[in-house]
């Protein structure tokens, strides 16, 4: 498995991972913004009008309201990017990354505004009665090439089998499994709860909900988000709040170093502004999903004889998403300081590196500028290699450890409760702690288990990020240490709102591929994997998941920027019968 693992993580490095996708993703959004002139901004006052009803139309055909395809698609974007992305980003960019987040955004507004309008047009009703929708209906109908005999190759076929078979894997990939385990081990970490207990309810209360179809997953979603979004901005404006004075300093720090790299500051070695745009594009894209083309299987349900008109209410999803949510727990973070501070953390091995010598220091100037840069992989310091010697817990040999890109302090070798003493085999600086490795079996067993885990660990003092990260912060407010529990409940409201809407992605996507008759084994295999995934490794699942993205997203991109003309033509017709449906408007856009 191991092998599969890194075969992948090639793959991806090729694919989702490289910078070439990355400005695909941005070059469309700047396409779009510019082609049809700043939509985000001309058209977001009638968004929210058309999310009222204000264009409805008696008749108008679908299975969900505005609001409701809103909502859902908000429960599959909203999700483990906002608490834990957020909190990666400015770990490794610094504040700055927060900007260029923001940025994804505005452009990821239009690009979710093209991609819902013309899944929305090439929807279709299926055999059970249903709307089924997404990029694979256009690219079916409208990416097939005319050759110059006059034949059409059926190309739009194919794209379109490749996208949907890339959807379920994704629904997975991203809904389903990383997303129950991230809640298993939060709840165990905060409450003491065992993984497969919680996995088992929450498979059960899954279950439930999707067998219900998208009129029961909209009428949760629409009640579970605006919930969800409401206690999780009481505990962000509490810490914010409370630490008013650090407000305009995180603000600042936000846009003063756009153009050159966040500084270097407290246990924080400084990022380029490179690495800042790299992060914050990367985090923005992973949040909101615009230009993945997941949303617009949920938009396609909503009733509304217009494409346009829903392809405005997805405009609003990358807003609230990314601009609002993720905006607040990046001021969370910076208002309550502990972004840069080195905490209490139990050292993971895939973030931890072992320097050879003493010489090594964050306190002086040239020694965060020497560190900063190999961390970032401009020079290289030398790496340990051989046995570290350690006596009552203390490594004796003369080397120093960075984790989660910090020189560490404080640093204990542990043997389950107690210090350890003995040896730790270290390759190129990477000590040769192996994880347990054990069958599913086995793994059960240890659930009931009380005999406690022998395995070496190694803590002490480091940053922190992720959802650890927002964790901590979520504790320097009003609410103390009370915030930690928001944070873990609004975790397991995301994750699990997030899993309810890909389990239907998948589910138009199977209907595509297989029919209607073919939705039940994939509902049943959706649930049975996610109660699996509670409390066995799915780090494969994270990484065939980046894959499956870029395999989703590549062909829905081409396909908007092929269709292009078509959805300017969409837009003035749109426009066309605002203005008669409302004559004493004024200003109402012409395109």
């Amino acid at each position: 498995m191991q092998e599969l693992n890194e075969i992948l993580k090639l793959i991806d490095s090729y694919i989702g991972s490289h910078l070439w996708f990355v400005w695909l993703l941005l070059g469309t959004g700047i396409f779009f913004t510019i082609y049809l002139k700043f939509p985000q901004i001309r058209f977001f006052k009638y968004a929210i009008r058309i999310v009222q009803g204000k264009f409805d139309r008696e008749g108008d055909e679908g299975d969900t309201t505005h609001f409701q395809a809103l909502t859902t698609a908000l429960s599959g974007t909203v999700g483990t990017g906002n608490i834990a992305g957020v909190a990666l980003a400015v770990h490794m960019g610094g504040p700055a990354a927060l900007f260029w987040m923001l940025v994804t955004a505005m452009l990821g507004m239009t690009t979710k505004f093209v991609e819902v309008t013309l899944s929305h047009k090439y929807r279709e009703k299926v055999a059970d009665g249903s709307i089924a929708g997404g990029p694979m209906y256009f690219m079916k109908k409208r990416l097939n090439i005319k050759l110059s005999s006059g034949k059409m190759l059926n190309t739009g076929k194919w794209i379109a089998i490749v996208f949907a078979l890339a959807t379920v894997l994704s629904s997975f990939g991203t809904g389903s499994l990383p997303q129950i385990n991230s809640i298993s081990n939060s709840i165990f970490a905060t409450f003491g709860f065992p993984h497969m207990v919680t996995g088992f309810v929450l498979a059960i209360l899954l279950g439930f909900v999707i067998i219900g179809g998208i009129k029961r997953i909209a009428k949760v979603t629409s009640t579970l988000v605006p919930a969800m979004a409401l206690l999780y901005f009481i505990g962000a404006i509490s810490v914010i709040a409370y630490n008013y004075e650090n407000i305009w300093p995180s603000i600042q720090a936000i846009f003063a170093d756009i153009f050159t790299g966040s500084s270097a500051t407290g246990g924080f070695l400084g990022a380029t502004i490179a690495f800042a745009f790299n992060r914050g594009v990367n985090r923005g894209l992973f949040s909101n999903e615009a230009g993945q083309g997941s949303a617009p299987i949920a938009h396609a349900a909503a009733r509304a004889h217009e494409p346009v008109s829903e392809g405005l209410v997805a405009l609003l999803e990358p807003f609230i998403d990314t601009i609002l949510i993720c905006t607040l727990t990046g001021l969370t973070l910076l208002a309550s300081g502990v972004w840069n501070e080195k905490l209490d953390n139990r050292f993971q091995i895939a973030d931890m590196q072992v320097l050879q010598g003493m010489q090594y220091e964050d306190k002086t100037e040239e020694g965060r500028v020497n560190l900063a840069k190999h961390i970032s992989g401009e020079e290289s310091l030398p790496l340990f290699s051989g046995e570290l010697l350690v006596e009552n817990g203390i490594i004796t040999n003369e080397v120093k450890l960075i984790h989660a890109r910090s020189l560490a302090e404080d640093v204990q070798v542990k043997q389950g409760t107690e210090l350890y003493n003995g040896s730790i085999k270290v390759s190129k600086g990477v000590p040769q702690i192996k994880s347990k490795e054990s069958g599913l079996m086995q793994r059960i067993k240890e659930q009931f288990s009380s005999s406690g885990n022998n395995q070496l660990s190694i803590v002490g003092k480091s940053l922190v990020h992720s959802a650890p990260l927002t964790t901590v912060a979520f504790t320097k407010g009003w609410f103390g240490k009370w915030g930690q529990y928001i944070v873990s409940i609004g975790l397991l409201l995301f994750a699990f709102s997030t899993a309810i809407s890909w389990s239907y992605y998948g589910d138009r996507a199977v209907t595509y591929l297989f029919g209607p008759k073919a939705v039940i084994w994939y509902h049943m295999i959706y649930v049975l994997g996610f109660f699996l995934a509670s409390f066995v490794d799915t780090t494969i699942i994270w990484t065939l998941s980046g894959i499956t993205i870029a395999l989703m997203t590549i062909p829905n991109l081409i396909g908007l920027l092929f269709l292009h003309r078509e959805m300017k033509d969409e837009v003035k017709s749109f426009w066309k019968e605002y203005r008669v449906r409302f004559p004493d408007e004024k200003r109402i856009p012409k395109d």
